[in-house]
């Protein structure tokens, strides 16, 4: 009996294998927030590793996204951390809802907090403790660089 039982559970992780969720990959940069925000070199650096692999259409998946059901934790993880800030339609959002996004990340940053539990490996804890923005006049002639 324990035997078919084993069987079964099996068989029903070899076929869930074949289901696989659609990744997040569309790297279109349109919107990006560096296409209106100059951004330091040092904090695109912590961005891409902190914060993109779950906030924009750039995420880079690390070896268990190949694996069910983790994929599907991870797809769903990923949408959810899009709904809340996404880095690649930034600019597309209104100017007072980008003004209001720059002052919860800030917010988010220092107090070392995401919406989500971290995915290992993704360097949330190396995030710097106070941001600052200064810089260049962006296209809407507001300064805005993000320095560490």
């Amino acid at each position: 009996m324990i035997k078919k039982i084993l069987l079964g559970l099996l068989a029903i992780l070899v076929i869930i294998q074949f289901i696989k969720p659609a990744r997040n990959l569309s790297g279109d940069k349109t919107y990006a927030v560096a296409t209106k925000y100059p951004i330091s070199e040092e904090v695109k650096t912590i961005l891409k590793g902190a914060c993109f692999d779950c906030h924009s259409n750039q995420t880079e998946y690390p070896w268990y996204a190949n694996w069910q059901p983790s994929a599907w934790w991870l797809n769903s993880h990923v949408k959810g951390g899009k709904e809340e800030l996404n880095f690649s339609h930034f600019t597309h959002m209104p100017v007072a809802v980008q003004n209001h996004k720059f002052e919860e990340v800030i917010e988010n940053v220092k107090e070392k907090k995401c919406r989500f539990p971290a995915i290992p490996g993704s360097g949330f804890t190396q995030r710097p403790s106070s941001p600052t923005s200064s810089g260049q006049p962006s296209r809407d002639g507001h300064k805005r660089t993000w320095t560490v």
